[in-house]
């Protein structure tokens, strides 16, 4: 598994802005009033967060000597893919509420105390789910063997009984 890409956070975000922004635009133009999202949204997106670290921890202390219990590699892997999809997800709702508060900000209008200070929230517990789905990935990294290094077995020799070079036809 490769790590997370910053290219993959910042297209997530950006994505995320772009869908915020067109919400409310949508919604305005059709009379409606501004997407505001509940005040449990930051609260969730912070808690997820944390869940995620305290899942890799044990994960960490089993590869780095701290612990003697075994490693389940499988179970390794989920939670690095999990640390991997929170850290995209709160790239998007990051990009998201920054989006919503754009459409907000730019309004002649001014906006309400209350739903500003909600997406201010929202932003930054995205921040911190990203930085806790990086961390966790992190803490999930074990280290290589050194049976890892050598790709043939077979003692230098290709796996490929024809020989290397050999061209083989599609049937």
């Amino acid at each position: 598994m490769k790590r997370t890409h910053p290219a993959s956070l910042i297209v997530a975000a950006v994505l995320g802005v772009g869908a915020g922004f067109v919400l409310d635009q949508v919604l305005t133009a059709a009379g409606r009033s501004s997407f505001t999202p509940m005040v449990s949204l930051p609260v969730l997106l912070a808690a997820v967060g944390v869940v995620v670290v305290l899942l890799a921890v044990p994960i960490y202390r089993a590869t780095h000597g701290s612990s003697s219990a075994p490693i389940n590699p499988f179970h390794a892997v989920r939670i690095a893919m999990l640390a991997k999809a929170s850290s995209l997800v709160g790239a998007v709702f990051g990009g998201l509420g920054l989006g919503l508060l754009l459409f907000v900000l730019t309004r002649p209008a001014d906006p309400s105390v209350g739903s500003v200070s909600a997406l201010i929230a929202t932003v930054l517990c995205a921040a911190v789910l990203i930085a806790a789905g990086l961390v966790a990935e992190h803490l999930c990294t074990i280290r290589k063997d050194d049976d890892d290094e050598h790709p043939d077995a077979g003692g230098g020799e290709h796996s490929d009984p024809s020989g290397p070079g050999t061209r083989h036809a599609a049937r």
